[in-house]
């Protein structure tokens, strides 16, 4: 069975997301850095979701909507299609509510993000990106099999679930002029609009994408969907076709601007992270700071939220990325 339309997402659906989390999902630290403050004028405030569990901000939304299954559909179990990090934050959360998984994977989804989606305890499908329709392979699977489908971004209790991050950037940094967050399906920038609608109207949100999948930016600036084919880019998470039928109008009313960045400044931000901060960001993650550091938006001056998504990046491949 897949999972009925519900209604758009709200602060109070944010609120109840967060008292579900609570002891669950962790309370990532918000960290500072003398030389990206000097580097950008501005004082940077990274809320490092790369700490999560399973490494990234999709653990939050995942467990919420998973949380909400009737006892019918846990017996049933889940299905989910992602290229990495949606999985994986499925996975887990399915066998903390002791539920079976499937998960439908791009087949050169990164190696440590299939892996674990299986150490998880979910079975694995794969597919072809570039000439396969996840959706319609998760579809026909959810109906065989009459599990839930639960789709990465356009849901409102996956939404709520991912904007709790944001909640809890605001609530330990007040007074944020901007919001940098990364786009791919538009649902942690869509949660991270309605908790700054609600918490900080005076901030500004800005989202990022890879320049190679502006899919978002130009279905912001047309005023409606725009649907691209998959784009090739180091930034996996944000590999995705098109905003969602939920998240763009939240996006669409509550977003001051939408930016892009080049996988060269992704990687500049990557090793600027490993550098300098010692932590380890996925290319996807490191899309808001690089939408900070390119002066896309002029934040001189100005005190600015990053929010980093995720740390799931094979290592072979990170280093090659480092090394460049």
């Amino acid at each position: 069975m897949t999972m009925t339309r519900l209604a758009v997402p709200t602060f109070d659906d944010l609120n109840a997301a967060a008292r579900r989390l609570e002891g669950i999902a962790h309370r990532t630290p918000v960290l500072r850095s003398t030389s990206a403050d000097e580097s950008t004028g501005a004082q940077v405030f990274f809320k490092c979701e790369n700490l999560q569990r399973t490494g990234a901000f999709k653990f939050r939304g995942a467990y919420n909507t998973l949380a909400q299954f009737t006892p019918e559909q846990r017996e049933r179990g889940v299905l989910a299609f992602s290229a990495g990090n949606h999985a994986q934050a499925i996975a887990l959360s399915a066998r903390l509510l002791d539920m079976p998984a499937v998960i439908v994977m791009p087949e050169d989804a990164p190696a440590t993000k299939m892996a674990a989606t299986r150490e998880y305890g979910a079975q694995v499908v794969t597919y072809n990106r570039y000439t396969e329709d996840r959706e319609a392979i998760s579809r026909r699977l959810a109906e065989e099999r009459g599990m839930t489908l639960v789709p990465p971004f356009d849901h409102p209790h996956v939404i709520a679930g991912q904007g709790t991050a944001a909640m809890e950037l605001l609530e330990e940094v007040p007074g944020l002029d901007y919001l940098f967050v990364c786009v791919g399906g538009g649902g942690l920038l869509a949660g991270s609009t309605l908790a700054a609608q609600a918490m900080a109207p005076g901030c500004r949100l800005v989202g990022v994408e890879p320049e190679a999948g502006n899919d978002g930016q130009q279905s912001f600036k047309a005023g409606h969907i725009v649907q691209i084919p998959t784009p090739h880019t180091i930034a996996d998470g944000a590999q995705t076709q098109a905003l969602g039928q939920l998240t763009f109008p939240i996006i669409a009313e509550g977003v001051e601007d939408m930016v892009t960045a080049t996988d060269e400044q992704l990687v500049q931000a990557l090793r600027f992270f490993a550098e300098r901060m010692k932590i380890v960001v996925e290319p996807t993650g490191a899309l808001a700071f690089a939408g900070v550091r390119n002066g896309s938006v002029d934040v001189r001056g100005k005190r600015v939220g990053v929010l980093i998504s995720g740390g799931n990046v094979d290592l072979p491949r990170y280093a090659r990325f480092l090394a460049e």
